[in-house]
């Protein structure tokens, strides 16, 4: 049985921590966008007076919450998953089987995004990008700006599921056990 220091099991706490407390500061995202949706109802059906920018407000900050909850999903795997295949399988064969995902394509791709992302972020911050979907045309780059955060938050995350993976590989049991799409 393999024997991991300290400094390992820390590693791994640390990040889960950290994707723990990101991913509980990112879901108070769900206020302002309740209210958002909430005024726009109030105020198209009774007022009979729609608002020019909940539309873009309510696209924004549902998709940051989208984007920004992806690695606190990783966290407690409610990602989508194969189960009819997976449970059959050993732990130490899981364990093989996500170390190699995760190196072949989980980390390439959050790179990927994450590279291509920060270009079209920084892109439009400096050109002012405007939206063109309602006539209130709000600045895109914080909605382009939460890509490439979300991809970094992504590539940390994935740091900590990597040395879980490692750990099921080299000694057949879970690290910790996943509480699954309950989030």
């Amino acid at each position: 049985m393999a024997d991991f220091s300290p400094g390992y099991y820390k590693t791994i706490k640390t990040i889960d921590t950290f994707t723990e407390w990101t991913g509980n500061a990112f879901a108070w995202l769900c206020v302002p966008l309740a209210i958002v949706v909430f005024y726009e109802v109030v105020s198209r059906y009774f007022f009979d007076d729609p608002t020019i920018w909940a539309y873009d407000l309510s696209y924004m900050l549902y998709g940051a919450l989208f984007m920004l909850g992806a690695a606190f999903a990783l966290r407690r795997g409610a990602h989508i998953r194969t189960d009819m295949l997976w449970e059959k399988f050993s732990e130490t064969t899981k364990g093989k089987i996500d170390f190699y995902a995760y190196i072949l394509f989980f980390f390439p791709g959050m790179i990927l995004l994450f590279a291509t992302s920060i270009d079209d972020a920084w892109h439009a911050l400096i050109m002012g990008e405007l939206s063109e979907q309602t006539p209130w045309r709000p600045y895109l780059w914080p909605l382009k700006s939460v890509v490439p955060l979300s991809a970094l938050l992504l590539l940390i995350q994935g740091v900590s599921e990597i040395l879980k993976s490692w750990y099921m590989m080299r000694t057949g049991k879970e690290f910790e056990h996943k509480i699954g799409g309950e989030i």
